[in-house]
This record gives structure tokens, sequence and C-alpha cells, in this order.
């Protein structure tokens, strides 16, 4: 399969790395295009793939077209390669909010659409992934994609009615994480711990209690339980996380970014 893709950030750079390290694609048979020829250079240096600046010549050259820019180029990319892209090719758009409806009006015919919202820890290999396709994309094609994207995430079949939700709840939330460890860190600092050591302590606090959810099947509440001793140090901290809001924070925060995604 001959893979295209428009845009090589961060998001599509790691997808890249994932799929070339699990040795799913062979580097030959992939074609990025970028705005800058820096870029370019510089991953055709690290992965060894085919580059160009002509985003045409991307979707010509490709038989699965991944769409790595933001959202608001999504417009100016789908009208540069409407006409390049053919029936038999299947897009895959990693944007939020461009629905297939959106996308259907935007290249003016029927086409096979793939909807994915990755995550940035797929830069270590560690996403989670929403993803969902339209009638025309087969269950084998689907699951050929499943596949080759398990290189670099962990992936979902779900209705595109949620992918809005997974944008609030996996595609937005490092961004979450990353606050909580900071603040955490923060607070470790105004103690008296080195600031590199405060982040490893937190950072791999969040890892380890992330694995215990996964890894035992157990309910939040009932590992956080484990947790709290009878008048314990643990349940007043969570004392006051209750107190200060940080449940109510949390849920607000994911329905704002749902929200937001559903008007993009």
């Amino acid at each position: 399969m001959r893979l295209g893709f428009i845009g090589c950030g961060n998001m599509g750079s790691a997808m890249i790395r994932g799929i070339l390290d699990a040795g799913l694609c062979a580097p030959q048979d992939i074609t990025v295009s970028a705005r800058h020829r820096e870029t370019l250079e510089k991953k055709k240096a690290e992965f060894g793939i085919n580059t160009t600046e002509d985003n045409r010549e991307v979707a010509q050259a490709s038989n699965l077209l991944f769409l790595a820019v933001k959202p608001q180029f999504y417009a100016e990319v789908i009208g540069e390669i409407k006409t390049a892209v053919r029936k038999d090719q299947i897009i895959v758009s990693i944007a939020p909010g461009k629905t297939f409806a959106w996308l259907e009006d935007a290249f003016e015919k029927p086409l096979k659409i793939v909807r994915m919202m990755p995550n940035t820890p797929v830069t270590v290999k560690e996403g989670m992934t929403g993803i969902c396709a339209n009638e025309k994309v087969s269950e084998g094609e689907l699951r050929k994609i499943c596949s080759l994207c398990a290189g670099f995430s962990k992936m979902e079949v779900i209705p595109e009615r949620l992918m809005d939700v997974v944008t609030g709840v996996s595609g937005s939330s490092p961004a979450y994480v990353f606050l909580f460890i900071e603040a955490m860190a923060d607070a470790a600092v105004s103690e008296g711990m080195p600031r590199a050591q405060a982040y490893k302590f937190a950072a791999q606090a969040v890892l380890g209690s992330a694995k215990m959810v996964l890894d035992t099947g157990k309910h939040p509440a009932e590992l956080k339980d484990m947790v709290c001793s009878p008048a314990g140090t643990t349940i007043e901290a969570v004392r006051v996380l209750e107190e200060k809001g940080l449940r109510s924070a949390v849920f607000e925060a994911v329905k704002a970014c749902v929200r937001k995604s559903r008007e993009m």
C-alpha cells in the first residue's frame, strides 16, 4: 500500500515513525508534502521517504492519503487536491470537527473517508485513537487501517457521533494531564524538592496510576479508595481536591472541549 501524508508536523511524523518502526510499510512507499523545503529535507533524511512540495503529487501517488494539517487549512488543501483524488483511494482525516458530510461537500464527490482522532502520546507509541469510517469503506479496509496504525497507537472503532467526545476525553486531554503533573511538581518544589526530581516523581505516579486502571480493570474509585487510609494523608489531600472543585473543573473542561470541536 502506498501512503501519502499532506503535512508532516509532530503528529504526522509520529505516525510515520510508528508505521516504519513496526515494519508495516517501506519508506519508498510513503510520500510526504509540507510547506517548507527544510522540513521535507529533514524528514527525508530521518525516514528515507519520498518528499515533495506539491500536495497534488502526494494525492496522485497514494492509495491511503492522510490529511495531517491543522483544521483551519483543510478547506485550502482540499481545494488544491480535490481534482487529483480518486474514488478508489481512502482519505484519512485527523482533524476535529470535520464531519463526513463536511469532507464530502469539500471534495465535491463521493469518496472513501476515514476519520481518526489520535493524541500526542503517539510520539512515544502510547497514543489512543478513535476511528470511524463512512459507508464506502469496507470492514476489511478499516481493519487494515487499524492494523497499520497499531504501530503508534491503541485504536477503538466508534460511531462518528462520538468523535467530538474522543477529542475531549483523549485528543486534547494530554494537556490537562500535563497541567496536573506540572501543578504537583510545583508543589513539591515549594516543599524543597529539586524540579527535575519533582517532575519525575509526578509523571511516574500518573503513568503508574493509568497502568493500574488499564491492567486491573478496577473502577478508578475503587483504586482511589485503596490509597485512602482512614485519617491518613491521602484522604486529606482528596478532601482538598474535592473542596477546590477538581472533579467539576475537569468535567466542565472536557465538555467545553467537546463543544468547541462540534463548532469547528
